[in-house]
């Protein structure tokens, strides 16, 4: 089951909605876990097993971290070990099986030699979540930064937490164990859930979807001109971002329809004027995740410079093949990872920059928005290999966008595209960079032409139902970060 789909929408969220508030607090926990393991269920019964199996083993190895880190802090050295081992293990056979049977084959074909027959392993949706937060949660009990789960439920509700299940943000135990014990439910923190949810089903339905039309055509394309190289990339590049920032707000808004506060994952990350910048706006419960879990454990920037350069490398490599198993995820996390310690040689500052003021000097905003072309050029860059779906296309995207294939097939192209396609992808693209300066605009303007602003949030709602209508006409709407 997915957010945008009409039967989630209609039945499964108030139907849980009700349930939820009839009952008792202490029994919530409860309903929000038999609700999550049906949200997950709807896609496939049999691998509800391994969120189950998953979540057993995650509790009781933490039980044993727990009465022995004083005690005998060796058994409970071992138990967090046997932890991430199994959970990281279960990861890697869902998610690299295929891809390293196949790498396999490829190098027996080189040297001659038949390939190894093997079976196809089906990769569980949200496996890399829910993996996370589980592993994070025995880290963080070895570590005392966060108490035990009160009982199996209690953490079983925190693992499958439908509304960031299948594609974040990464929660972590530490940071919802006291709203599991208490939050705060009102009209405001539900009504404020609400318009967030419908903000991002409508980023989701009536931009993303709109857009990826155009991204779907130019990749398929074997020789894109420049025109539609460039077209191709912006709109992948708009996509990925409305796509997944509606999820996040969706997950966002449901959690706080239920009474929980998750953390932000985006903050503008297209008006980053590096790349550095750029990892502290986009994705922010992967990045700190891979800082905290993995980057500081390696030894951070405490080792001297090369073992840093070493260590963000390693870092962005692994983060690029956890979004998926192939090589052009290795590329573009290897792309990330060379511009992040090139950035760390030059002194690149690492604090994420406001918005830029609307009324700054006419210098600053031209330097500003240099910088932020540049970056942007970067990041659509490694877009662009991140949504290839091998090397041959995105080198020919490459060519198209540098000007070595021509003009190419725009007549053609031309009329596979449709004008609100087109329409909408020119919009996103101004609300990318319009919408961060909102607020200091609001705040300059006088009170009477604040209005229209305000009433804005009305508007939502009728955008909400035209986002509806278009799902109707639609017969499949998914998230690109299932996949991952």
């Amino acid at each position: 089951m997915i957010f945008s789909t009409t039967i989630f929408v209609f039945l499964f969220l108030p139907l849980f909605l009700i349930g939820y508030y009839a009952l008792p607090f202490r029994l919530r926990s409860g309903w929000i876990l038999l609700g999550s393991w049906i949200f997950y269920a709807w896609w496939r019964a049999d691998f509800l097993a391994l969120i189950i199996a998953t979540t057993i083993w995650t509790y009781l190895l933490g039980g044993v971290i727990v009465r022995n880190r004083i005690s005998a802090p060796r058994r409970s050295r071992s138990a967090l070990a046997l932890g991430v081992v199994l959970n990281l293990g279960i990861l890697a056979y869902f998610k690299y099986f295929n891809f390293g049977v196949d790498t396999f084959n490829a190098l027996l074909e080189l040297i001659g030699i038949a390939r190894f027959e093997a079976w196809r392993v089906i990769l569980p949706i949200g496996i890399s979540f829910y993996v996370f937060q589980a592993t994070s949660y025995l880290v963080d009990l070895y570590r005392r930064d966060a108490p035990a789960a009160g009982s199996y439920v209690e953490l079983a509700a925190y693992i499958s937490l439908f509304p960031q299940l299948i594609a974040g943000p990464i929660l972590r135990y530490k940071d919802l164990a006291h709203q599991f014990r208490q939050r705060n439910h009102s009209f405001e923190r539900f009504s404020e859930g609400a318009y967030r949810f419908m903000i991002g089903f409508c980023r989701k339905v009536l931009i993303a979807d709109s857009v990826a039309a155009i991204a779907d055509t130019v990749f398929a394309l074997q020789q894109p001109g420049f025109v539609g190289a460039w077209l191709g990339a912006l709109a992948y590049t708009a996509q990925l971002y409305f796509d997944f920032t509606g999820y996040s707000d969706m997950a966002i808004g449901l959690g706080l329809m239920m009474g929980f506060r998750f953390m932000e994952n985006f903050n503008y990350p297209y008006i980053s004027r590096s790349i550095t910048e750029f990892w502290r706006r986009w994705h922010i419960s992967l990045s700190t995740w891979l800082r905290d879990y993995l980057y500081i454990p390696l030894g951070g920037n405490r080792r001297g410079p090369r073992r840093t350069y070493i260590n963000i490398m390693l870092v962005m490599l692994l983060g690029g093949l956890w979004h998926g198993a192939a090589w052009t995820f290795v590329i573009w996390g290897a792309w990330h990872g060379i511009i992040l310690a090139f950035e760390r040689l030059v002194g690149v500052r690492t604090v994420v920059q406001r918005p830029a003021d609307p009324m700054r000097s006419a210098a600053a905003r031209l330097w500003a928005a240099f910088a932020i072309l540049r970056t942007m050029l970067l990041v659509i860059a490694g877009w662009v290999v991140f949504r290839a779906p091998d090397f041959s296309t995105a080198l020919a995207l490459y060519r198209g966008m540098l000007g070595l294939a021509g003009r190419g097939p725009v007549e053609s192209l031309a009329w596979q595209l449709s004008r609100l396609s087109l329409t909408t992808l020119a919009v996103s693209l101004v609300i990318i960079y319009v919408e961060p300066h909102l607020g200091a605009i609001r705040r300059r303007l006088p009170r009477p032409l604040q209005y229209p602003l305000d009433l804005a949030r009305v508007g939502t709602f009728v955008l909400f139902t035209l986002a509806v209508i278009k799902l109707q006409a639609e017969a499949f709407s998914p998230f690109l970060y299932y996949q991952f």
